[in-house]
C-alpha cells in the first residue's frame, strides 16, 4: 500500500494531464473542427503524454506520422487488391516495414500497423475517414503538447528526486558493506549487493525524467528559467550511475574478502563507512534548494576528507581484494565530486598520490 500510494502520488499529475487531454482533444475534434466520433483525439492525447515524462513531443510525432504511413499504405494497397485476411496481413508487414524504415520508434510502427487494419477492416478505400483519423491524431497530439505547456510538472523536481533516491540506496549500500566487513560477516554484504544491483531501474527513471525535465523547460514558459539548474543537475546523471557501478564491484570484492579471510586494515573499513556517511551529506544537497545546507561545497568538503585517507598505506600486506576495495573507493570519491560540481580533474587531484609522479598533480585538502 506504500509503494502504490507513492507512485501515485508521484505520477498523480501526469495522469490529471492526460485526463485534460483527453477531454479538450475530444472537445477539439467534434466541436471545433467537426467531426462526428474522433475517438483517435483522445486516445492520441493520452498515448502521447502517458505517466513517463521522456520525450513526449516524440510521442506525439511517432503517433501522427504511425497513422498517416498505415493509412497511406493501407488505402493505397486495399483499393487495388480488396479485403481480406491474407491481405489484412500484407497490409501490416508493408505498414509497419516502411514505418521502422522512416523511423525505429515503437509507436509509430504500432500505430502504422493498427491503422492499416483499420483501413482494411472498417474504412472504405478512398472514404475520408482516414484523412478524419490523420487529423485527429494530430489533434491529439497537438493537445497533449499545449497541456504540457499549460499545466507542465516541475522539471527538476523529479529529477533531483531521482538522483537522491539513487545516492541514499547507495549510502544505504556502503554502510551495510562496512558492517559485513567489520563483522566478518558475508551475509550484510550480500544483502548489500542484492540492492546495489537492483539500482538499475532508478538509474533509468533518472535519465528518463531529466530528458521529460528538458522537454518541459523547453516549450513551457513557466519553466524556462529552469533550464541552467536542469543543464546542472543531467550533468550528474553519469558521475551517479558510474558510481552505483563501482559500488557493485566494491561490494562485490569485498564478498570475496570476507569470503577468504582476508587480512584488513581497519582504516580501510572505515574509509568505506566514511565514504557512506558522505554519500547521505551528497544526498541531502540534491535534494536541497539554492541558498539551502548542505550545499555542493559542503558535500564537496566532505568527500575532500574521505579522499584524503584513500592512502596506498592502507593495503600494505594485504591481498588483492583489499587493493581492489581501495581502488573502487577512490574511484567512488571522484565520481561523487563530480556530482558535487567539480571537474573530473579537480577530483582527480584530491586523492592522495599512490605512485612517484602520478599523472595529475595532487591538490590535497
Amino acid at each position: 500500500m506504500r509503494a502504490g500510494r507513492a507512485r501515485l502520488q508521484l505520477s498523480l499529475l501526469p495522469i490529471i494531464q492526460c485526463a485534460l487531454a483527453a477531454g479538450v482533444a475530444w472537445f477539439v475534434a467534434t466541436d471545433l473542427v467537426g467531426h462526428e466520433r474522433p475517438f483517435f483525439a483522445p486516445i492520441a492525447a493520452v498515448v502521447s503524454l502517458g505517466v513517463s515524462l521522456g520525450a513526449r513531443t516524440r510521442r506525439s510525432a511517432e503517433l501522427v506520422a504511425g497513422v498517416t504511413v498505415g493509412i497511406g499504405v493501407g488505402d493505397l494497397i486495399i483499393s487495388a487488391i480488396g479485403s481480406g485476411p491474407w491481405q489484412i496481413a500484407l497490409v501490416v508487414v508493408l505498414a509497419m516495414a516502411t514505418a521502422v524504415f522512416l523511423d525505429g520508434g515503437p509507436i509509430i510502427a504500432m500505430q502504422a500497423g493498427s491503422s492499416a487494419v483499420l483501413v482494411a477492416t472498417l474504412i472504405p478505400p478512398g472514404d475520408s475517414g482516414g484523412f478524419d483519423r490523420m487529423v485527429d491524431a494530430l489533434i491529439g497530439g497537438l493537445v497533449g503538447i499545449a497541456i504540457v505547456a499549460l499545466i507542465p510538472t516541475h522539471p527538476v523536481w523529479r529529477a533531483r528526486k531521482d538522483a537522491a533516491n539513487v545516492i541514499g540506496t547507495a549510502s544505504e549500500v556502503l554502510q551495510k558493506v562496512a558492517d559485513g566487513l567489520v563483522a566478518n560477516d558475508p551475509k550484510p554484504i550480500e544483502e548489500a549487493l542484492r540492492k546495489a544491483r537492483a539500482t538499475q531501474s532508478d538509474i533509468d527513471t533518472l535519465r528518463t525524467d531529466l530528458k521529460g525535465g528538458h522537454e518541459i523547460a523547453r516549450i513551457s514558459p513557466l519553466y524556462w528559467g529552469h533550464r541552467n539548474r536542469l543543464a546542472g543537475l543531467a550533468k550528474t546523471a553519469d558521475p551517479i550511475d558510474n558510481a552505483i557501478r563501482n559500488i557493485r564491484v566494491l561490494a562485490r570484492r569485498s564478498l570475496t574478502l570476507v569470503r577468504d579471510d582476508e587480512i584488513l586494515d581497519p582504516r580501510l573499513v572505515d574509509e568505506v563507512e566514511k565514504l557512506a556517511q558522505a554519500m547521505e551529506v551528497l544526498r541531502r544537497m540534491v535534494l536541497a534548494d539554492p541558498g539551502e545546507q548542505p550545499d555542493a561545497a559542503e558535500a564537496a568538503r566532505v568527500l575532500r576528507s574521505v579522499a584524503s585517507g584513500a592512502k596506498a598505506e592502507l593495503i600494505t600486506n594485504s591481498g588483492l581484494s583489499a587493493t581492489v576495495v581501495l581502488a573502487q573507493i577512490r574511484s567512488i570519491i571522484v565520481d561523487l565530486l563530480q556530482v558535487a560540481g567539480l571537474k573530473r580533474i579537480s577530483a582527480l587531484a584530491t586523492l592522495p598520490p599512490t605512485v612517484e609522479k602520478p599523472s595529475v598533480e595532487p591538490d590535497l585538502f
